[in-house]
């Protein structure tokens, strides 16, 4: 099994199969536009800016599991990232990251990569990020600056 494996719906309501990124570098974040980690969408666009061209690609996923952060609409989601920090990269429909109701592709993400203290996802904008073939790479959490990742996503490029 592979990341290639999943669909998700986007904000606009289209469902996307992963399959369409086969053969990219990916990084999949659950986002939330009122956490004290939501600065980070600047430095994930600049990461995607700069890596886009070689094969690169940033999913974000807002989640609302955290500390109620999320709060909007796929749609009001949509305005604020566009508005506030002009991003270009895909955001997905507001999902569920952990328990009964956790999205199918986050329960493989993090069986295959888990974190320092367990496989749940502990805040807004863990990151996880795959190789061209599907595989996850690596995991980071929510304190990794999106600038701190340059490095790994340059050696699977």
């Amino acid at each position: 099994m592979s990341i290639y494996d999943f669909s998700a719906r986007l904000g606009t309501g289209e469902e996307r199969k992963l399959d369409a990124y086969r053969g990219k570098v990916l990084l999949l974040v659950n986002v939330a536009s009122k956490c004290g980690f939501t600065p980070q969408y600047k430095g994930l666009q600049a990461l995607y800016e700069q890596f886009a061209p070689r094969g690169f690609e940033i999913l974000a996923f807002p989640c609302d599991q955290f500390g109620h952060q999320e709060p909007g609409s796929d749609a009001e989601i949509a305005a604020f990232c566009d508005t506030t920090y002009r991003v270009t990269f895909p955001i997905f429909s507001k999902i569920e990251v952990n328990g009964t109701g956790a999205h199918p592709l986050y329960v493989w993400l993090k069986a295959q990569k888990g974190g320092l203290l367990g496989s749940a996802i502990k805040w807004n904008f863990t990151k996880f990020l795959t190789d061209r073939q599907g595989e996850v790479a690596s995991r980071f959490a929510p304190t990794a600056k999106p600038e701190s990742l340059v490095r790994e996503v340059e050696a699977l490029l």
